[in-house]
């Protein structure tokens, strides 16, 4: 919710708690929302826990499904949370979930996000600040973000102006940029020092020779409509072949600069998770 408006989370809560109370729901559910234009859209509700259940529990240190267990087996939720340090809302640390996709097993294959579920696992990230937590994330998944190098951009246009700022920080920290076509002019066109590669329809040397050469380090590539979507799909197979970070939203992009920024402030720590929680129990 680090991206949401609190007014957006709260709605968010209200037709949980509706939902809950109109399915007779006693124990846990699973409910997937959509936001788009500040509007909540319902996606499905199903009464049963999810892989984000122990998520949550060791991201606030509450056994949840043990709870939800004891309320199914008759207790109330006063009785079933009572042994147990309470369930609260604010912390001093920020947990990612980052998912874990076996593309790199399957040579060929577009690793392109769909409405299906294609990860294998999840792992966590957690820290003080969102920037470190996305970092380490991105590092337990097995994704190593470069303290450096040429960063490749190609992004749709409803993405060209989230976009500039990030790119602008990267140009900041040493990067080289490199885009195709409107993604450069427009990058040009707000002062950013950018090089224009072709893409692959037009011609060698085009972007997969790059990446197949090892000159890129860092891929942003977002994508709309079919033929679009078609035409970037040898970048990403060949971002996978040579293990190169590649992010296909606005927002995962903008996170990544931020986690790059952040790591060059400072140094990781390595702490437990019970650490985490007596920090926000004293803060509490």
């Amino acid at each position: 919710p680090y991206s949401l408006e609190p007014e957006t989370i709260a709605e968010i809560e209200r037709q949980a708690k509706a939902l809950a109370m109109a399915l007779k729901v006693k124990g846990l559910m699973n409910v997937q929302f959509a936001v788009k234009d500040d509007i909540v859209y319902l996606i499905e509700v199903n009464p049963r826990a999810s892989r984000t259940v122990p998520f949550v529990a060791k991201a606030i240190g509450s056994p949840v499904a043990k709870i939800a267990a004891r309320v199914m087996a008759g207790d109330s939720l006063d009785v079933a949370q009572a042994p147990f340090p309470p369930i609260r809302r604010d912390f001093g640390h920020v947990a990612v979930k980052e998912a874990v996709s076996p593309f790199a097993r399957f040579p060929g294959i577009d690793p392109v996000l769909s409405p299906e579920m294609k990860s294998t696992g999840e792992v966590m990230g957690i820290a003080a600040d969102f920037a470190t937590a996305f970092l380490k994330s991105q590092q337990g998944g097995g994704v190593e973000l470069p303290e450096g190098g040429c960063l490749f951009v190609s992004v749709k246009d409803s993405d060209k102006p989230s976009i500039v700022g990030p790119v602008r920080v990267l140009l900041g920290l040493g990067y080289h940029v490199v885009a195709t076509g409107g993604t450069a002019q427009y990058l040009l066109d707000e002062g950013l020092a950018v090089e224009r590669v072709n893409k692959v329809a037009q011609g060698r040397p085009h972007i997969v020779d790059k990446i197949k050469d090892g000159e890129i380090d860092l891929i942003f590539n977002t994508t709309e409509g079919w033929q679009s979507h078609r035409d970037s799909a040898s970048i990403r197979a060949s971002a996978v072949s040579q293990k190169v970070p590649y992010f296909t939203t606005a927002a995962s992009s903008i996170a990544v600069v931020r986690a790059i920024a952040s790591r060059r402030e400072g140094s990781l720590e390595v702490r437990a998770l019970q650490d985490y929680y007596s920090d926000s129990e004293t803060s509490s």
